[in-house]
């Protein structure tokens, strides 16, 4: 660029003589939906030289925004990077050029992977560099979201029907997008023609072939909801037949402002089909049949065969012999001239529109006079813009004669009886047959009269009136409750049925059979009338056929449980039969049976002597099965007393036709054995034994664990045991009773054990004591007894069964002692009047609640001499000791006022000593304690532990005069080496004597004790830089 500034500097001054070469992308950034085919457009301006620009296109991908990835080139086919090149080869990706300085980069399907940064760059073709060569513009690529959906389906469509499609289309694009769509007609391979369509800007269009519909109102299209679209076509045209799909673009708005379809689909389609309907009709006339009887109805049905009925005009016109009968228009609603009209007023026929196509003519009463022509005629008319109809034109059918013929009257009467000999108390049925077989139309009566057995007179007993109604006799009420009285549709035959025969319907029947014919003037004339022939009925009494089934059986069940007793009739006299069942019960000490309960055969409850006797009214349940043959007693609840042979005895009861029950037949049934126990012993609890250790102050949970049980309504009780070491039996510890009820053993042998219990049973069988706060004293092996509790059908509990648990030995110990001090030793140097720490560090302890007891000791040098040799030893002093309450000890006279204890951590303590004195120089260690409380509170040593020693040496601050003495040889040997061995002879003289002159009254303490010659330990004055020996001095007072 700084080639570059002289040269744009001297065009400046010339005035810009040279064009100033401008490259320009397409504005970005652009969002295109991934899978589209999208084009860029770059071109050059200001350019000399070829009219025939050339092009690279690269793209930076946001995971390398400063990385150049070269995709293809319109001079370089190498150009593209591997990436690319598979797809530049395949056009994929490719350069469309426009004009020699302008073209169009092509991506056939584009990919997440495209998006990013893109740059056109066109090659200097000048001799020098003057303008822009590149351009860049963003590239967004989004999911393609549009979904288009429609039910493809076929629809058989005739003219002038109306036609409604719907088109489901959404979308889930996160930028500012419109969609429009529309609906088209395809026909094969032909170009789609537009129906409809809503456009992005939400403006409706019709297509131009459909236009002038939509503006008529014939084509509509309607947003259902969110995302529905309706097409709706009214009155099809046989051109609008073919398929019919949406389809639905996407749009959105680019920076420069126009309008982008970034995706377009269509939906499958519905194949339309539509039938032009013919204006073409006919007419067919119809009746059931061509000769008639006088009275015999007839129906005349002038059937239109035509198309779109529904929405043309028709008018019909009925004719008898050429003349008019009657006449039906547009609006269906008949004219009828003045003697047919006589006639539709009496009720005697009828012209009516049955349906669109069907007209009828029904006339419900034949004459003689009415044998001849029928016929009828329709036209189609037009309805005019004023409103008045023009007839078109006008058809009629052949015609069709019919015939009436006069009623015959002659005919016979017979009565019969397929059950001549009925059983008592069932029915029979009589007929009365008339030939020949008149219509159910000709008015004809019947007659039923009965002769009662040892009579001589004749009664009338019911009438089927001619006109259809049924008049029952006044003498004979009885019947009416027991008798059907039932005319045949096809013909006059009537069938008198009667119920429940008696000795009172035994007895002669005949039948009377009249023929009658109704008058214009609505009177009637008795055209014949015939008698038919006696018919005798007799009436048996019923044989029995009563049998209870005789199987046996045997029971054996569980106490409490239900015992079925099961009582079959396997067959009986009648359907109607009443049975009265009763049970009895024999037990092997007892000669006959006891009854429990009688079941009478109007179902009333009667118990026996048994019942009452052993309390078994609330625990019976009689049943009796839909069927009626299968009766049941239950005894809810068995005891073991209930155990016995069981039986019934069934009486057969019938109702005879006075309404009284009488016993017809008695049977016994089969016997059953019923055993009834008390239930197995099930209870099982698990003897798993258990060894548990844990240490002092945990819980502890012991586990009580019934693994079965006899019963699951059954309770159980729970109760717990110890053997404490040293202890002859075991103790209670706690109780469960079955009611829940907690209890405790004793309380002086519990102690406070019982305040630390706690029992819960979290799940049916499992039962779990806890003991909270564990002490050594809690050890012992430990095991429960379960105990099982039942109900028995009184409704009281007792005891079933019981079992032990395995034994579970608990453990419990104090924890083990880990204490450990730092033994490590140390010297350090200090000088007088200066400060120094003494710091008892603890590297482990054995118990995070563990409190500690700390004392420091001060160990320094002594004489002693024996008989024997001579020994060197320590004496101990105690510096400051810290109990485990943190009380301190009292501060020895020269350590007063110059201690300083401090408690760096739980695990740290430090001593400091204030103004050092030559005094202080010495030995220093430290004796740590650790304290644990029991679950009681009590506090007790567990361990104790010594730390290593720290030898401290305080120096002079300045000249001394040991410094002077050490200085000079002469010196130092008179002061410190010549005394010392007259000094010692003097010392072992004055022990000996002591000695001997106590050892008679004393004895010697040990080296811990007081002193024997009661001296205090000598004070050493010692300096670790001089290489004199040291000077013993002995204070006033050392010697008693």
């Amino acid at each position: 660029m700084r080639t570059l500034r002289p040269q744009l500097a001297s065009l400046l001054l010339l005035g810009m003589a040279l064009a100033q070469q401008q490259v320009t992308v397409q504005e970005g950034p652009l969002y295109r939906t991934e899978g589209s085919h999208i084009t860029l457009w770059c071109k050059v301006s200001g350019y000399q030289g070829s009219a025939e620009q050339n092009f690279h296109w690269s793209i930076y991908l946001p995971s390398a925004p400063e990385r150049e990835v070269q995709i293809v080139s319109t001079i370089d086919p190498s150009f593209p990077y591997a990436i690319y090149t598979q797809r530049v080869r395949s056009r994929g990706i490719y350069v469309e050029r426009v004009q020699g300085d302008a073209v169009l980069l092509h991506i056939t399907e584009l990919q997440d992977r495209d998006a990013g940064e893109y740059e056109c760059h066109t090659p200097n073709t000048q001799e020098r560099y003057f303008g822009s060569y590149s351009a860049k513009m963003n590239l967004v690529v989004i999911p393609d979201s549009l979904r288009v959906t429609a039910v493809p389906q076929t629809l058989n469509k005739v003219e002038h029907d109306s036609l409604e499609l719907k088109c489901e289309v959404s979308k889930s694009t996160a930028q500012h997008s419109h969609v429009s769509v529309g609906w088209y007609r395809q026909r094969g391979s032909e170009t789609p023609v537009e129906v409809i369509s809503l456009s992005r800007d939400f403006v409706l269009r019709a297509g131009s072939a459909y236009a002038q519909r939509q503006a008529t109102g014939d084509i509509r299209l309607d947003k259902v909801g969110e995302t529905t679209s309706k097409l709706t076509i009214y009155n099809l045209h046989p051109s609008d037949q073919g398929e019919f799909y949406c389809e639905a673009v996407e749009w959105i708005q680019d920076p420069d402002k126009s309008w982008y379809a970034m995706t377009r689909k269509r939906s499958q389609g519905a194949i339309v089909n539509v039938q032009a309907t013919d204006k073409e009709f006919s007419v067919r006339l119809e009746t059931e049949k061509r000769t008639y009887i006088v009275g015999e109805p007839v129906e005349f049905r002038c059937i239109l065969e035509a198309q779109n009925v529904p929405d043309r005009y028709f008018s019909i016109s009925w004719a008898f012999n050429s003349s008019l009968i009657a006449s039906l228009g547009p609006n269906a609603v008949p004219v009828l001239n003045n003697e047919f009209a006589q006639r539709e007023a009496l009720g005697q026929l009828k012209v009516a529109k049955e349906s669109d196509n069907v007209f009828v003519l029904k006339i419900y009463r034949l004459r003689l006079e009415d044998s001849g022509k029928y016929n009828c005629r329709v036209t189609e008319r037009e309805k005019t813009v004023t409103g008045d109809f023009i007839d078109k034109e006008s058809k009629r059918p052949k015609n069709i004669p019919i015939t009436v013929l006069p009623l015959k009257a002659g005919f016979a009467v017979t009565a019969i009886s397929r059950t001549p000999g009925v059983t008592y108390n069932e029915s029979f049925d009589l007929q009365c047959i008339i030939k020949p077989h008149y219509p159910s139309w000709v008015p004809v009566s019947v007659t039923w009269r009965f002769q009662p057995a040892g009579s001589t007179e004749f009664h009338d007993l019911v009438t089927f009136t001619r006109d259809g109604g049924v008049q029952w006799g006044d003498r004979y009420a009885g019947f009416r409750t027991r008798t059907a009285i039932e005319k045949a549709e096809s013909s006059n035959n009537v069938r008198l049925s009667i119920s429940r025969a008696s000795d009172t319907e035994a007895g002669k029947y005949q039948c009377v059979a009249e023929l009658w014919r109704k008058n214009y003037n609505s009177s009637w004339t008795r055209l014949a009338d015939r008698t038919s022939n006696l018919l005798e009925i007799r009436v048996l009494r019923p044989v029995t056929k009563l049998q209870v089934s005789k199987s046996k059986r045997s029971i054996t069940l569980v106490e409490n449980r239900p015992i079925p007793l099961n009582c079959s009739v396997k067959s009986q006299t009648s359907p109607d039969s009443h049975f009265a069942v009763l049970w009895y019960v024999h037990k092997p000490s007892d000669a006959d049976g006891k009854l429990i309960l009688k079941t009478t055969h109007s179902s009333a409850f009667e118990y026996g002597t048994y019942a009452e006797e052993e309390g078994l009214r609330g625990r019976l349940q009689f049943e009796r099965s839909a069927s009626g043959g299968l009766f049941s007693l239950t005894v809810q609840r068995a005891e073991v007393r209930d155990s016995g042979s069981y039986y019934c005895h069934v009486e057969e009861w019938l109702l005879s036709p006075n309404h009284a029950w009488y016993k017809l037949a008695e049977e016994v049934s089969g016997r059953t054995e019923v055993t009834v126990k008390q239930p197995d012993n099930r209870l099982q609890v698990n003897q798993t034994n258990k060894n548990i250790t844990v240490l002092e102050n945990q819980w502890v949970t012991l586990e009580c664990l019934v693994s079965s049980r006899t019963s699951p309504s059954s309770q159980l009780s729970v109760e717990w045991y110890v053997w404490r070491p040293g202890h002859p039996e075991k103790e209670a510890v706690a109780r469960l009773s079955r009611q829940s009820i907690l209890g405790y053993g004793d309380l002086v042998v519990l102690g406070d054990l019982r305040s630390r219990l706690h029992l819960e049973s979290p799940s049916p069988g499992l039962y779990l004591l806890s003991i909270q706060n564990t002490t050594v004293q809690d050890s012992g092996t430990y095991d429960c007894r379960v105990e099982e509790w039942l109900l028995d059908p009184s409704d009281r509990w007792y005891k079933r069964a019981e079992d032990l648990s395995g034994l579970t030995t608990l453990t419990v110990k104090q924890p083990d002692p880990t204490l450990q001090v730092d033994t490590a030793t140390a010297n350090l140097t200090v000088q007088e009047k200066e400060s120094f720490p003494l710091d008892c560090s603890i590297l482990s302890r054995s118990s995070p609640d563990s409190h500690f007891a700390v004392t420091w000791y001060n160990l320094q040098a002594k004489e002693a001499g024996s008989r024997a040799e001579e020994e060197e030893e320590e004496e101990r002093e105690v510096v400051l000791s810290v109990g485990p309450d943190a009380v301190f000890s009292p501060e020895a006279g020269r350590w007063e006022g110059r201690l300083c204890f401090q408690r760096l951590s739980a695990v740290l303590f430090r001593l400091t000593v204030l103004q050092a004195s030559r005094a202080d120089t010495g030995n220093y260690s430290c004796r740590v304690e650790e304290w644990l409380a029991d679950p009681t509170g009590v506090w007790y040593r567990l361990a104790e532990e010594e730390s290593g020693t720290v030898a401290v040496h305080v120096q002079d601050a300045g000249s001394t005069l040991q410094s002077v003495i050490c200085s000079n040889d002469a010196l130092f040997y008179f002061v410190f080496f010549y005394p010392f061995p007259i000094f010692g002879i003097l010392i072992i003289t004055i022990l000996l004597v002591r000695f001997k002159s106590r050892n008679s009254s004393k004895n010697s303490e040990g080296k811990n004790g007081v002193p024997l010659l009661w001296i205090k330990e000598p004070h050493l004055n010692y300096s670790p830089t001089c290489l004199e020996p040291p000077v013993l001095s002995i204070h006033p007072g050392t010697i008693d």
